[in-house]
């Protein structure tokens, strides 16, 4: 296969996976990695880099629809990024001098909770309580709009919202992904914001939060621009696609496939990592 087979390939594949990730609130970036180790056979850390790149591309196109609509908080996310971001760089060396099959099991974890997540109810919160006084000092009350006007809604929870966020910022930084379910669940259970305004916050840290181990990566010589294009290109214009056929498809059974799927990608990781 020469290189712009290749590259086709990888467009396709990458495609699908923005495509399906946007129609069932999954996320695309999420099976990147595991498509372009286990399908195209590209080296783990290449595609962990490349993987970094296309979630920021995705982020930063998407936050600024949720900032238009003032969804976004951007204190909570200027709050929380310095987390995610420290996390993010830990990662990122952690991720560099770990053995692959650790790093292939850690993945499959993520990719079943991801699944799971996604079958979490959501609790529209934020009305329910009061501001914890760390809250009150930083000023992370806001609104959010609804059909009958603007709502306030109040927010606890920080301290534990942030450690979290830790985390998060570690699992991006070792294995190329958002990390957005753990970060929609510390601000949707913990911070107890509604959930339109703890995933729109999500989306803007995810990017920045990319941003910042993807630095290390490119330092280290892992992002290649030839691996890159095909993977921003496809998982864009799938994303893209995905929220126009929303209201148009029958999501549901969508929604099911692309889980097995998931699933299958998990237990086909397990698997490469116990055989090396």
């Amino acid at each position: 296969m020469n290189n712009i087979e290749l590259s086709g390939w990888i467009f396709l594949g990458t495609a699908f996976a923005g495509l399906f990730g946007s129609l069932t609130g999954l996320g695309g970036g999420v099976i990147v990695v595991p498509l372009l180790v286990l399908v195209l056979g590209i080296d783990l850390h290449y595609a962990i880099g490349a993987s970094l790149i296309a979630v920021i591309a995705t982020s930063s196109v998407a936050s600024l629809s949720y900032q238009r609509q003032g969804y976004t908080n951007s204190r909570i996310c200027l709050l929380l990024v310095t987390a995610t971001s420290i996390g993010a760089i830990a990662g990122a060396f952690i991720g560099i001098i770990m053995p692959k099959p650790l790093l292939f099991a850690l993945f499959s974890c993520i990719l079943i909770y991801s699944v799971l997540a996604a079958y979490l109810p959501h609790r529209d919160q934020g009305t329910s309580h009061q501001s914890s006084q760390l809250a009150k000092k930083l000023h992370l009350s806001s609104t959010y709009p609804t059909p009958q006007g603007e709502k306030p809604y109040h927010v606890k929870g920080v301290v534990g919202a942030y450690l979290m966020m830790l985390l998060a910022g570690v699992l991006s930084g070792m294995l190329g992904i958002g990390s957005g379910a753990l970060k929609v669940l510390a601000m949707d259970r913990m911070m107890g914001l509604p959930f339109r305004v703890s995933t729109t916050t999500s989306n803007l840290m995810i990017g920045m939060t990319a941003a910042a181990s993807g630095g290390i990566y490119l330092n280290l010589g892992y992002i290649d621009p030839g691996l890159v294009m095909p993977v921003v290109l496809g998982i864009t214009c799938g994303s893209f696609t995905g929220a126009h056929l929303f209201h148009k498809l029958e999501i549901r059974s969508l929604r099911l496939i692309f889980h097995v799927l998931v699933l299958g990608l998990a237990a086909q990781m397990i698997y490469e990592g116990i055989s090396g």
